[in-house]
Formats: C-alpha cells, sequence, structure tokens
C-alpha cells in the first residue's frame, strides 16, 4: 500500500472538507435549537403565572 505525497494530500483535505461540513451543519442544527427554546419561552412566559409557587401549605 503505497501512497504518494499527492493522494495523501488529496485524502486530508478530503477529510477537512468532510468535517468542516459536519461542522457547519452541526452550527446550524445549534443555532435552531437555540431560536426554537427561545421562541417557546417567549411564547411561554404570558401564561406563567408569577404568584404559583409562592406560598405552601404544611398541614401535619
Amino acid at each position: 500500500m503505497d501512497m504518494s505525497i499527492a493522494a495523501m494530500s488529496v485524502g486530508m483535505h478530503d477529510m477537512q472538507a468532510q468535517q468542516e461540513l459536519g461542522v457547519s451543519v452541526l452550527k446550524m442544527a445549534m443555532q435552531d435549537g437555540t431560536q426554537g427554546a427561545e421562541q417557546l419561552l417567549e411564547e411561554m412566559a404570558p401564561a406563567v403565572d408569577p404568584n404559583l409557587g409562592q406560598n405552601i401549605d404544611i398541614m401535619a
């Protein structure tokens, strides 16, 4: 299995390109997830009762 320097260079370049593509896709997925979470929190904010959980009734 004798590989020339040129073939190794091409192979390494291809691997680097694949890795960069994977990182780009992951960044897009993370950004979409973050935007989705922010949107969900914005939609839920008016529905949250600020007095809920302020008092605890304890009976023994």
